[in-house]
């Protein structure tokens, strides 16, 4: 795991101190290692985690002489060793022993098509010495991150952001469509937008080829079919179970590839549980596990250890329970903000960000639960749309933030142009993703919303100390798998039926049939005292009044009783109104 950046400007002088400056703002990402490369119009640089090959033989930018080829990579090829063997049969030499090096040479030998045979998560970009072309690519569910900045002649590139910003030459007004986006479709700007009009995300399952003149092309490489296929009729659910626990085993065994030890991060919800009794049940010794927990706030409570301890005792892991004082908390609110690439609503960001900072101490790779709610039916408004009349006011009604007429008296009228949230949606469901509603749900959920919410909010806070988070649950071949599960075995009874039943054959029923939770962090929802006052502060601030963004009437409305003011989903809309204004001065916006 790594931090990439890089600008590629064939017939225009490059700014090396640009480059240098996005390596340096990309240092906790990658704080092992730095390099950084320049040729024939182009310079990237590359922050180093070593995870596998620990040698300096695998460092980056990685140069192949032999074979014309420049690499930046971010991510982990979890097949690495697999495809290394059929390459050297092929007469393929190698100088390193990770995972890096395979991805040069698979390209080589098979071009663009090499990223169909790699199982991982990664953002790479490829240069060929001879041609000129630039290469890019990102992994089907989006794990690991690209941002593109584009000029006439000029593309930037970076794994964060931010990072973008410190190389310069951006255009930083807000996108009127991405804001939409951001206030009512909780906080999901889909790619290729972001809040910036002059900064765009490669989109995932994508790759695109730069030419010397600066043209390119981009070509879509996995797209997700949801739904049963013709050869799935007849399969029992107690088959479904067995397919998938088998699917889940082989990507929790593949995610334990490295060269320094591998923990885990454990809420005590369903989905990390499972993955700590595959481990245990693969019989892996010794395995770390880590959970964090809150101060109640609102009459909430902040923590589940009465779970995660549960699954710690059964497995005998060296269990470690991570307890913040609200102090703790507020103070490190800023610092989690900064971390992030795009603002994120979620109130786990903070959760995350401070137990990355204790894991970190100890493990510098964790296998993370995230993505099994949308890949196997677990939240509370897919059951609706089983039935749905209107689908997509259904979805909305359920899903959005703000409809469009609050979202009208929310903004500024330059910032308004239509309801492009709902369109969005609309849009989705007209394509050909699955037949009935509660599939084009569950395929948006799984291509768009998790990429842009809890995949990014895993990438973020959890490399901002430096630490590699792999998730099981977004492996491309599980990921498929779900997706021909009938609908109905994954959102009955409350939701991920399917997974549930297969979970009984490895962790206790306790956990399995536990109420629902989700990550708490009661302080950040029920805004008040302190944390009051360090939003009234960035939303009465003279950058906000002077950004013009909000009516100043409905943030007062939202200030003068924030309890109030509740999404559907169970979020404050002060937090998200003044997350965006505190993440754009965070950015020196």
């Amino acid at each position: 795991m790594c931090g990439i950046a890089g600008i590629f400007s064939p017939h225009q002088s490059i700014d090396l101190a640009s480059v240098e400056r996005m390596v340096r703002t990309l240092e906790p990402r990658g704080p092992d290692g730095q390099g950084v490369l320049q040729r024939n119009g182009l310079a990237m640089g590359h922050r180093r985690l070593k995870v596998i090959d620990l040698s300096e033989h695998a460092q980056q930018p990685m140069v192949d002489a032999e074979l014309g080829l420049d690499l930046v990579f971010n991510g982990c090829i979890y097949n690495y060793r697999e495809l290394r063997g059929e390459l050297e049969a092929l007469g393929y030499r190698f100088f390193s022993d990770g995972d890096s090096e395979v991805i040069l040479k698979a390209y080589h030998a098979w071009n663009t098509d090499c990223v169909q045979r790699f199982n991982g998560m990664f953002a790479f970009v490829i240069h060929e010495r001879d041609s000129g072309r630039l290469v890019m690519a990102r992994d089907r569910l989006g794990i690991k991150p690209l941002y593109l900045a584009e000029s006439p002649g000029r593309v930037a590139f970076a794994s964060t952001l931010p990072a973008l910003l410190a190389g310069g030459e951006v255009d930083t007004r807000i996108d009127p469509v991405a804001l939409n986006h951001y206030l009512s479709f909780h906080a999901v700007v889909p790619a290729p937008r972001t809040l910036m009009q002059g900064v765009r995300k490669l989109e995932p399952g994508t790759l695109r080829v730069y030419q010397p003149d600066g043209e390119f092309e981009t070509h879509r490489y996995w797209s997700l079919r949801v739904g049963a296929r013709e050869d799935d009729r007849g399969i029992e659910a107690g088959e479904w179970q067995e397919r998938v626990l088998t699917a889940l085993r082989k990507a929790v065994k593949r995610r334990m590839v490295a060269d320094v030890p591998v923990g885990v991060l454990l809420s005590g919800g369903l989905d990390s549980s499972l993955i700590v009794g595959l481990l245990a049940e693969a019989g892996q010794q010794g395995l770390a596990t880590y959970s964090v927990g809150f101060e109640s706030a609102g009459g909430e409570k902040g923590d589940e250890f009465q779970y995660s301890d549960l699954i710690a005792q059964h497995f005998g892991t060296d269990h470690h329970r991570i307890e913040i004082p609200s102090s703790r908390l507020l103070e490190n609110l800023p610092a989690t903000i900064a971390a992030m690439s795009e603002p994120m609503v979620s109130y786990d960001n903070i959760g995350f960000y401070l137990l990355s900072q204790e894991v970190v101490k100890s493990h510098k790779v964790v296998q993370s639960g995230q993505g099994a709610d949308e890949v196997f039916g677990g939240y509370h408004w897919y059951p609706p749309l089983c039935d749905s009349q209107n689908p997509v006011q259904d979805y909305c009604r359920l899903f959005m933030d703000r409809d469009y007429e609050e979202y009208s008296q929310t903004v500024n009228r330059e910032f308004l142009r239509s309801d492009h949230a709902t369109d969005f949606v609309a849009k989705r469901f007209m394509q050909p993703d699955g037949e009935r509603a509660i599939d084009k749900a569950l395929h948006l959920d799984t291509t768009v919303m998790l990429v842009e919410d809890p995949v990014k909010r895993v990438d973020n806070m959890t490399m901002a100390w430096g630490l590699e988070a792999r998730v099981p649950f977004l492996d491309h071949e599980l990921v498929e798998l779900a997706a021909r599960v009938p609908a109905d075995l994954k959102v009955r009874d409350g939701g991920k039926w399917v997974l549930k039943e297969a979970a009984r054959q490895v962790i206790p029923s306790a956990v399995i049939d536990r109420p629902k939770g989700y990550f708490p962090v009661p302080a950040l929802k029920y805004i008040q005292g302190p944390y009051l006052d360090y939003v009234k502060d960035a939303l009465n601030s003279q950058r906000c009044r002077e950004r013009g963004i909000y009516q100043r009437d409905y943030l007062d409305t939202l200030l003068q009783d924030p309890s109030r003011h509740i999404t559907p989903l169970r979020g404050s809309k002060l937090w998200q109104v003044a997350l965006l204004e505190l993440w754009l001065q965070a950015q020196g916006l």
